[in-house]
């Protein structure tokens, strides 16, 4: 078929050679990205990788030592009202006012975006049902449970509808029951609202829930796809045995069977190509006590060990800032 030349639709979002150093130290190292209308997209990493210096180039609040971007078309450093105009941002740490009420810290901010005065109390209203909260307008924020004001901060960060909304690590510091309350929403607005979704986040289930996904580690991208493609490509299951002996165990698996155990704690654990018909030769061929056996597909920590030599919650390796500076 001919090629007619003509232009697919254009990214939401679009970073080349991304990078932000401050003084000595590299947070984000040269990022590629890109994000079409509609995704749910994820960044994935530890605590310190630089998903939270990446966010603020993108949202023009950290200017970029070098590379470019583009979010709906406008450049993040020459566009930057245009670029604003653009977003929704939720920020990891909460900004609300505490001394209003969840209703008049929407109002506020639409007046702050320049919503038409004629529109602020039908968006307000909007926002506030959109997230649940429209029976607890008239209460202080600084009343509202951890999980209510992070879906007011989502609320105000949609008010001005936003073609792209960024959400640095949404539930952080929530408890099981307001986090899924708090991806109700997203997904909301995500499925049936049409927004897209740029979001930071170190939970790997709540990766899963991601169109597709960047890992991000040590301030740079490793590899990024659908979280079916990038366990697709590791390939194996996840054997792990629990052991009387497991230094022994290890040592006859890595002699007799050729495999490349771990050993952590009682268990014993590694990779193979069909886990489950391996398990036959684990019992026929090793003279160790097994007490149990555990097979399972690849997952995302999997995916993550395999792209940089350890698990997610190992900390990142990285030149980032200590603690509280801006690589995070």
């Amino acid at each position: 078929m001919e090629d007619t030349g003509a232009p697919g639709p254009r990214p939401m979002l679009r970073a080349r050679g991304l990078a932000k150093s401050f003084g000595e130290v590299e947070a984000v190292r040269g990022v590629d990205l890109e994000i079409a209308p509609g995704e749910l997209f994820g960044l994935l990493g530890p605590n310190g990788a630089g998903k939270s210096t990446l966010i603020g180039m993108l949202s023009t609040l950290i200017t970029p030592t070098s590379g470019s971007g583009s979010i709906a078309g406008f450049d993040i450093v020459r566009e930057r009202v245009d670029v604003r105009r653009s977003i929704g941002l939720v920020f990891q740490e909460q900004t609300l006012d505490r001394y209003l009420t969840g209703w008049y810290n929407l109002r506020f901010h639409a007046e702050v975006y320049g919503v038409p005065a004629d529109e602020v109390d039908d968006r307000v209203e909007e926002a506030l049902r959109d997230v649940g909260l429209w029976e607890e307008r008239d209460r202080l924020a600084g009343t509202y449970s951890g999980g209510m004001r992070r879906r007011l901060e989502i609320a105000r960060g949609i008010l001005h509808r936003p073609a792209l909304l960024f959400l640095d690590e949404p539930t952080a510091g929530l408890d099981p029951r307001s986090r899924e309350a708090v991806w109700d929403r997203i997904r909301e607005l995500n499925e049936l609202g049409g927004t897209t979704v740029l979001m930071t986040t170190h939970y790997l289930e709540e990766a899963e829930n991601c169109d597709r996904i960047a890992i991000i580690d040590g301030g740079r991208v490793v590899t990024s796809g659908s979280p079916a493609e990038l366990k697709a490509c590791i390939g194996q299951d996840r054997v792990e045995v629990v052991a009387r002996a497991p230094e022994a165990l290890r040592n006859e698996l890595r002699d007799k069977l050729g495999v490349h155990p771990v050993v952590e704690g009682d268990t014993v654990w590694f990779t193979v190509e069909q886990g489950r018909l391996f398990v036959p030769r684990l019992f026929s061929e090793t003279t160790a006590e097994i007490t149990s056996v555990q097979v399972r597909a690849p997952s995302l920590d999997d995916v993550f060990l395999e792209y940089t030599g350890r698990g997610i919650n190992a900390g990142a390796v990285e030149a980032a800032p200590a603690a509280g500076g801006p690589a995070r």
